[in-house]
């Protein structure tokens, strides 16, 4: 059970090209099924879009089927979140403020995980890796961007959570454990930002068309599932203004 207040989408939402006109979005995890559906949906709603992942070549790739989509050209910025420095997430951050001068939103689509493991097999650099990518990342990151953020009249951090009455089951290991810190560290940061212009939200997908999914269910049919288009949509939802009404809580997109 979450420990965060529960939201939910408003029916029918939908955005519009102008929806995050003027905002500078970043984006982690960029090329991943989650990631490059965010970077597309904020484009499309009017955004500046950053990309990260450790991989150049990927996010190259995405670089040039937003192009090929119409979209508008997501600016690149190589970072490996499995060994990078609290000196490179605030160069990172020093860059956005030189090019844009502003930041306005980060969505968290990083991700580690390794397919499902007990315990006792579990190998020590596979559980701090996780823990790592999917905890501390984040917050190193968000910690760098903190002065950016809260100089925007309006601005939002998204992170993804996953169910966590699945998640605390036999065998979901570090990523479980660290799905539920990040649930933690939600809930800090929105104590610590309520009342400023910086908004702390988590998201809660349903089942998604994605290689974690794929991993962790190897025996379903991925096909079966949808795009994380509807996610991405909800992302946007966050990031926009009219996401204020869901700050501090989890927006649950889980049918039923």
């Amino acid at each position: 059970m979450t420990t965060l207040p529960v939201a939910r989408l408003p029916a029918g939402w939908q955005p519009t090209a102008a929806t995050l006109a003027d905002r500078v979005v970043l984006v982690t995890g960029a090329y991943g099924g989650l990631g490059g559906a965010v970077a597309r949906a904020a484009s499309r709603a009017g955004a500046t879009v950053v990309v990260t992942g450790k991989r150049k070549r990927q996010l190259e790739q995405l670089y040039d089927a937003m192009l090929a989509e119409g979209l508008a050209e997501p600016v690149i910025h190589p970072l490996d979140m499995e060994v990078a420095t609290p000196r490179e997430y605030v160069a990172l951050a020093e860059g956005l403020e030189r090019d844009f001068g502003r930041l306005d939103g980060i969505v968290h689509a990083a991700v580690s995980f390794g397919g499902l493991t007990p315990i006792s097999m579990h190998k020590p650099d596979a559980w701090l890796r996780a823990m790592h990518v999917n905890v501390n990342a984040p917050f190193a990151l968000t910690q760098a961007c903190l002065p950016l953020l809260t100089q925007a009249g309006d601005s939002a951090v998204v992170f993804v959570l996953d169910d966590p009455e699945l998640l605390q089951r036999a065998h979901w290991g570090a990523y479980g454990a660290s799905k539920a810190a990040l649930e933690r560290f939600v809930s800090i940061l929105h104590e610590e930002t309520d009342s400023g212009p910086l908004r702390t939200h988590a998201m809660l997908p349903g089942p998604m068309r994605t290689a974690l999914r794929q991993l962790a269910y190897f025996g379903e049919d991925i096909l079966q599932r949808p795009l994380p288009d509807a996610a991405a949509t909800a992302a946007v939802y966050l990031l926009s203004a009219q996401g204020a009404a869901a700050r501090g809580a989890m927006l649950d997109l889980r049918v039923g």
